[in-house]
């Protein structure tokens, strides 16, 4: 036996679906999502570091001395 599901309505189920696993899940997919913005940040950071000039050792251990 085959079931045929139009796509609107598997659509709309697979909606539900979803809708129902977020709610049930909601601690897992906010550490989830917590972990994506967390990366989306640091990607940033790194970009922008890499735009700037390098600087030597020395200068970063005489800051973190002060």
């Amino acid at each position: 036996m085959e079931i045929i599901i139009k796509d609107h309505e598997f659509r709309s189920v697979l909606e539900e679906v979803l809708l129902k696993i977020i709610k049930e899940k909601q601690e897992l997919f906010k550490e989830i999502l917590e972990e994506v913005i967390e990366d989306i940040a640091l990607s940033k950071a790194i970009e922008e570091g890499r735009k700037g000039g390098f600087v030597s050792r020395d200068e970063i251990m005489e800051m973190l001395t002060k």
